[in-house]
């Protein structure tokens, strides 16, 4: 199996018409969920004026294995989700809208995905939202990362303890993203759970959504 077709381009759309938008939300779910469980978190964001855009992971999931196992073990198909991302963001920009103006969410494995293709893609985005979530890897794998964000606003939201997400790798995330360029906001909540609170809501809307 080619990694091009273990997640097909399987994307549900919300909100603006691409053709009438200027800014574009890609919302990625988490293991388990669906392209409609991320949209539905939309109404809680100020993004009424956005396209938003969702793929659907094959089989609800982005790839198989714990996002801290070795990536050799989750190839092909973290390649695969990588290479859609790729190309959605090259189908928005040949829309019309500038990488400034394109922005990630995601939840969960969604937002390890999220955070991974961002450093691995680094640029001037709109705003990146991590929900729960860490770049990907047994360890951080730097060599991948490249780019620089010229000072992207970064959120990232995760409990301590998490029963997924290490608080570690939610610091050493930090750290890498800010080294290259990001403006990263992070909040660690005491025992939250795998979920998202009102505050992290609250902290996406006013350092990503909130017009500058």
């Amino acid at each position: 199996m080619s990694t091009n077709n273990i997640h097909p381009k399987n994307i549900v759309t919300a909100g603006s018409n691409i053709a009438d938008a200027r800014k574009v939300l890609i919302m990625l779910h988490g293991r388990g969920a669906n392209a409609e469980d991320i949209l539905s978190l939309a109404q809680h964001l100020d993004v009424k004026d956005f396209a938003l855009m969702a793929p659907q992971a094959n089989n609800n999931t982005w790839y198989p294995y714990s996002f801290m196992a070795p990536p050799s073990q989750n190839e092909p198909w973290l390649s695969s989700a990588l290479s859609l991302l790729k190309e959605m963001v090259n189908d928005i920009i040949a829309a019309g809208i500038s990488k400034e103006n394109i922005y990630f969410l995601g939840f969960s494995q969604g937002a390890c995905l999220t955070l991974e293709f961002a450093a691995r893609n680094a640029a001037k985005y709109g705003g990146i939202i991590a929900f729960t979530g860490g770049l990907i890897g047994d360890r951080i794998y730097p060599e991948n990362y490249k780019g620089d964000f010229g000072s992207t606003p970064v959120f990232i939201g995760s409990s301590n303890p998490d029963p997924h997400v290490p608080v570690e790798r939610v610091y050493a995330t930090t750290n890498i993203l800010n080294d290259m360029n990001a403006v990263v906001t992070e909040k660690i909540y005491e025992n939250m759970g795998h979920t998202i609170n009102q505050d992290e809501i609250d902290w996406a809307n006013k350092l990503v959504f909130t017009p500058r």
